[in-house]
Order: structure tokens, then sequence, then C-alpha cells
């Protein structure tokens, strides 16, 4: 492949990433995992008045939690049609956020322009981790942060994938659960980065109806299964839900008809170094 064809096989996949991500209602999905969103930034060593970057904020879920804790606040996202719901969200509280259109492996903003770079499941998923890496490094000021929440493989979320990749075509991408296995993310950070903190955290998604629910709300609202089972046949799509179900009910701890599922992830805390 020359170079030509290959930047075209990327930009095809970077227009087909920002379609699913698109699709859905991310914001009304994101309303039930705040709580978890809200324990993740307030283990973050970020003082108020920093100057904080949250990476593929979606419909701006921490980046509302960071400004509220005082941080100054920009939010980036491949996503346009979220950052309008993100923009109206802090306009709703009154608080000055900025929110702009960005791609994790080449952000708008000059080199070491933040104090914190943060990704709450968001950067995971972009297709090319090394570029990722060194955008975090670059745009981060020395004894600055980098931090970041990232599904484990093993981990709920993690056999959620695995269950939906059985039934569509690979998308040639690396694993985005792979930022969620700690040496992965060592050797991805190891270039600008004094020291690398990380820890294993269960994040809670409580719904108060059950699995069968779920898994309709996740194909309605959230845009990579709404696009997986757009893909599919009618019987595949069958196949797919009642594997999907069958996940959340072995998972399910809550006695009651409604649903409460641990979902493993990996935080991960860097300090840039000084150069």
């Amino acid at each position: 492949m020359n170079v030509l064809e290959k930047e075209a096989g990327v930009a095809e996949l970077k227009t087909d990433l920002r379609n699913t991500w698109m699709t859905g209602d991310y914001g009304r999905f994101s309303r039930y995992m705040e709580r978890d969103a809200e324990a993740f930034y307030r283990r973050l060593p970020i003082k108020p008045g920093a100057e904080l970057l949250d990476v593929g904020c979606g419909a701006g879920q921490l980046s509302l939690i960071a400004a509220r804790a005082g941080a100054r606040v920009t939010g980036c996202d491949i996503a346009t049609n979220w950052l309008g719901q993100a923009r109206r969200s802090a306009a709703a509280e009154g608080l000055t956020i900025s929110f702009d259109e960005g791609d994790a492996e080449a952000l708008p903003y000059e080199t070491a322009s933040f104090d914190a770079v943060v990704s709450l499941i968001g950067a995971m998923f972009a297709p090319r981790p090394d570029l990722v890496a060194a955008e975090f490094t670059r745009i981060c000021r020395p004894e600055g942060i980098i931090a970041m929440a990232n599904w484990t493989g093993p981990g709920f979320v993690g056999q959620m994938f695995k269950t939906i990749s059985k039934h569509i075509a690979p998308s040639g991408m690396p694993s985005s659960v792979l930022w969620g296995d700690e040496p992965t993310v060592r050797e991805r950070l190891r270039s600008g980065v004094a020291s690398i903190e990380c820890s294993q955290h269960l994040y809670e998604f409580s719904y108060p109806f059950p699995p069968a629910d779920v898994v309709e709300f996740f194909r309605a609202n959230y845009g990579p299964m709404t696009r997986a089972f757009s893909s599919i046949g009618e019987e595949a799509q069958k196949k797919l839900r009642g594997e999907l179900v069958d996940l959340w009910c072995r998972h399910n701890r809550a006695p009651d008809g409604t649903t409460r599922v641990d979902a493993e992830y990996l935080q991960v805390v860097a300090v840039r170094d000084q150069s």
C-alpha cells in the first residue's frame, strides 16, 4: 500500500468513527454514568484553577464535573452534535467551558497548553494509539497531569465488545481495550513522562429496568452498538441481542428486576516530565 492509499484508508476510517459516535444519543446514555465519572475525577490530583482539556468529551459529562470543581475547562470531540449538547448543558449551569471539534490524534492546541489532559472512556477508541500518546504528552505542560480511564479486556465492557466483534467485520484498528492493559499503557506513554500510576476500579452500570431493556437502551443510544446492529442482518441481530442479554443477566447483581453491573477500568495518572 502506498502513502496515498494509506492516507485515504485512515481518512475513511476516521469518517466512519465520527459517524459512529454521532449516532444514538450520548447525552442520554451518559446520564446513567454520572456517579462514577465524579468518583474518577475526585481521585485525580487536579487543583481548582488548573487549565484542563477533556479529550473525547462527548456531551460534556466530565467537562461539567471538572468545571464545577473549579478547573478552567476545554472539551473536544470528533462528534460535533454532542458538542452542541455540551454547550447547552454548560450554559444552563452558568459554567464557562470551551467546546471544540478535535481529534485525539491531532489536537488543535499549542504545545504545553494544559495543566491536565484527561480522557474518560474517550481517547481509547482512536485508531492510532501512538499518536494519541504523543499528542497528550505534547500539549501537557511540564509536570502536568495526563489521566485516563479505559475499559479493560477481561472486564465486563471488554467482554461486551468481544461479543459484538463476533458478529461484525473487523475494523483493522488495534483493540481499544489495550488502553486498559497496564504494560501496554506504560509502553505507549514511555516518552516525556516522569511517572505513571495505574490502578483498577469498577464503574457501576445502574439502570431502573431489567437487562433485556438495558440492551435495547444501548442499542438506541450508544453509537457503536447502534451501528453494530445496523450492519448485520435480522437473524444475526436476534442472535447478537440474545448473547448480549445473556451477558448482562449473568453479571447482574440486582435482585429486584433492575440492573446493576460492575465494569472494570484502568485508571492511568501520568506526570509529564520537565522537558
